[in-house]
């Protein structure tokens, strides 16, 4: 069994080593709290958008897709309490000159990192200023967005004109926000960059708690549809005093991570209070009309929020095994197939063998005409396999002497390492049937 801080190490390392995720601008020394994801994790990050907006946008009838400005106006984030609300209490050290969450301090009042004199805690705002236009003036003044919500509010009217839903419905988006705060080093879990799967789901006051109890089951289910451990999850409802001023109720959906439980998706029951601010400041009606019983009301917000980041980390976490296979370490990621960055590599058994590696190319440039597909042949077919099960690709096609006679190749399954001998004109046929 893995010790967890060994857990995180090896994940980190694996990221780093295979493509999945660099430090951001590392080749100068890097930017804190920011990250690329390399050519594996952009991959897995494409994959799990689009499984999360298909069971969400495609799959349900009551849910319209968005994708609103990362820039709007300032008044915005009046309305919602961003501006005069939305801080962080902070300490700087004056040794280090690191900066800290007064929560991390502790009793010694001491810098944690260095043991130095800290200065008084002071209010951060947690909103990253940008201005618009040539010239930096306090009318040009706005924020990177927080949060996408806020683009959906101000588009309900919009969307249920131009689509003619009835409630109850929702808006989804997947969309970066920004936050200007101190992070606490748990790799990609907390970033100042990050991007969101949000959903507001509008309904009558009323039903908003049965409404709230069937989307904290769902997001909780959705994760386990997608291979993460049941064991590893958890659901944690909000004491009252924990509750945010717009919430009167919110679930976290909780993964056992490395360094312990964290929060990978909030459902808040948002009640009606980000449509009637935004009706306030702005002057305009937003309202729902019910044609049928002819009533006239401001709907009740039901929001699944989670974090694709860390929705990332926590996939990547649970699916990360080590095993003895014939003596030899065997490390391999139990991706759900749907998540998994390369969906079938393509290997020729003797790389000196240019009509064996010629038949082994072909059927690459074949597969990729349909899902992503990586040929190897810089080494032995051993190492290869153990390439492949590193990063997750679900199964590996091995194009051997036998195949230019039979016209057959050898699929190897990532799980059970069960080999199967298919046509290769059937091998799409195969993989389709497979990767459903």
């Amino acid at each position: 069994m893995l010790q967890q801080q060994d857990l995180m190490e090896k994940i980190v390392s694996l990221c780093k080593r295979r493509g999945f995720i660099f430090q951001s601008s590392e080749i100068y020394g890097g930017l804190a709290s920011t990250w690329d994801y390399g050519p594996l994790g952009a991959e897995l990050k494409r994959n799990l958008k689009e499984a999360w907006w298909r069971s969400n946008v495609f799959e349900r009838d009551d849910i319209e897709g968005l994708d609103a400005s990362i820039l709007m106006h300032p008044s915005v984030w009046m309305a919602s309490g961003h501006v005069s609300s939305f801080e962080d209490t902070l300490v700087d050290c004056k040794s280090c000159k690191k900066r800290f969450k007064i929560e991390y301090i502790g009793s010694k009042n001491k810098c944690p990192e260095c043991g130095g004199e800290i200065t008084a805690a002071r209010q951060f705002s947690l909103m990253l200023k940008t201005h618009i236009g040539p010239v930096e003036e306090a009318g040009s003044l706005t924020y990177l967005r927080p949060e996408t919500a806020q683009g959906i509010f101000v588009n309900f009217q919009n969307v249920v004109n131009s689509t003619r839903r009835k409630i109850p419905f929702g808006i989804a988006q997947i969309g970066k926000s920004f936050r200007n705060e101190v992070t606490t080093g748990n790799y990609t879990f907390r970033s100042r960059e990050f991007e969101q799967m949000e959903i507001e789901f509008f309904v009558k006051p009323g039903t908003d708690e049965e409404w709230y109890a069937i989307w904290v089951d769902e997001r909780f289910d959705w994760y386990t549809r997608f291979g993460m451990k049941k064991e590893n999850l958890r659901k944690r409802r909000h004491e009252k005093t924990e509750l945010a001023h717009y919430a009167k109720a919110c679930t976290d959906i909780e993964y056992q991570f490395p360094f312990g439980w964290s929060e990978l998706e909030g459902i808040a029951n948002r009640t009606d209070f980000d449509l009637k601010q935004h009706m306030k400041l702005s002057g305009q009606t937003l309202e729902y009309f019910d044609d049928e019983t002819k009533e006239r009301y401001v709907p009740y917000v039901i929001e699944p929020s989670g974090g694709i980041d860390r929705s990332i980390l926590a996939f990547l976490v649970d699916s990360y095994k080590e095993e003895k296979v014939r003596d030899e370490k065997r490390v391999s990621l139990s991706l759900h197939k749907k998540l998994a960055p390369i969906k079938a590599a393509v290997l020729p058994l003797l790389r000196n063998r240019p009509d064996i590696v010629e038949l082994a190319k072909t059927l690459a440039d074949d597969l990729r005409k349909e899902r992503k597909v990586m040929y190897d042949d810089t080494a032995s077919i051993g190492r290869l396999y153990r390439r492949q099960d590193e990063i997750g690709t679900p199964y590996c096609i091995t194009v051997d002497v036998d195949s230019l006679t039979d016209r057959k190749v050898t699929v190897r399954d990532r799980d059970t390492m069960a080999q199967d001998r298919v046509e290769a004109a059937n091998v799409k046929r195969y993989l389709a049937d497979r990767l459903q």
